[in-house]
């Protein structure tokens, strides 16, 4: 029986809110409309909207709202734009200014094309080295029919990117490294555990739509509070990363094992094959 995937960021969500669980960690997320916008522009100085169907963080964009009295900026030509433009939208490398909210809906649909997007509350990243970092939480299905959060690592976004994945610049680091200059190494403990326990219950959430899920990797931001925020549960997610950036081979034998178990991959395969880049790779 083949491996069930979810493809709608929209339907994933729906299911994720119906556990009072685990909605707790997601941020407000709705259907893109210009009202959407403004009305989350009112309560939130950042959001991000980003395509229903799509991989890779291709089509995401954010914004910001500068408040006009706060709009000094150590750029005397962003403070003067920021004053007269209190909206800034970015994607890929690119930034533009807009006065009103028309006008940044214009922006936005020019992008979207017609196609359904979401808008998301945005979380600010935490840094590593000057550079925006988020999580990918691997939980698998176990031989034995349980849930078992098998790994995390943490995607530290290129220069200039508003998203983390290795497939836009991104970079890989250890949970512990990136964390070493916002935690204790106690804290991190904690947060660990806290991780690995809202991958199995995102998990078995999931499940009770889609019976036949096997695997899901999890998109977290922290905030400076070191509370976690699902930002997407992708159910095609990349397993290469755990095997080519980590010392420790244990991990990866027991995400394999896994994989092997639930027809992810074959142990008649070349498990090289799972380290490329095209779509059967999973996401990361």
């Amino acid at each position: 029986m083949a491996i069930q995937r979810i493809s709608s960021k929209w339907a994933k969500t729906k299911v994720l809110l119906r556990s009072q669980q685990v909605s707790a960690f997601i941020p407000l997320t709705l259907k893109y409309s210009q009202d959407a916008l403004s009305n989350l522009l009112v309560d939130h100085t950042l959001v991000y909207i980003k395509p229903d169907k799509g991989t890779y963080g291709n089509g995401v964009m954010c914004v910001d709202r500068f408040d006009q009295e706060a709009a000094v900026d150590s750029s005397s030509r962003r403070s003067k734009l920021s004053q007269t433009s209190p909206y800034r939208l970015r994607y890929q490398t690119v930034t533009e200014y807009c006065r009103t909210i028309d006008e940044l809906h214009s922006r936005i649909t020019a992008q979207t094309k017609n196609n359904l997007y979401l808008i998301q509350q945005g979380i600010v990243l935490l840094q590593y080295h000057g550079r925006s970092f988020d999580l990918r939480i691997l939980t698998q299905k176990t031989p034995y029919g349980t849930w078992e959060t098998t790994g995390i690592i943490g995607r530290v976004a290129a220069k200039n990117k508003i998203v983390t994945n290795y497939h836009n610049g991104g970079t890989v680091g250890k949970l512990n490294e990136l964390l070493a200059e916002h935690a204790t190494p106690a804290e991190i403990a904690r947060l660990e555990r806290k991780l690995y326990d809202l991958g199995e219950w995102t998990a078995q959430q999931m499940q009770k739509e889609y019976p036949r899920l096997k695997e899901i990797g999890l998109d977290i931001a922290l905030d400076e509070n070191l509370y976690p925020w699902i930002l997407e549960v992708n159910t095609l997610p990349a397993i290469f990363p755990f095997k080519k950036f980590f010392k420790d081979k244990n991990v990866y034998q027991r995400i394999e094992k896994y994989a092997i178990a639930y027809g992810r991959l074959s142990p008649k395969k070349n498990i090289k094959a799972t380290g490329n880049t095209s779509k059967k790779s999973g996401s990361l």
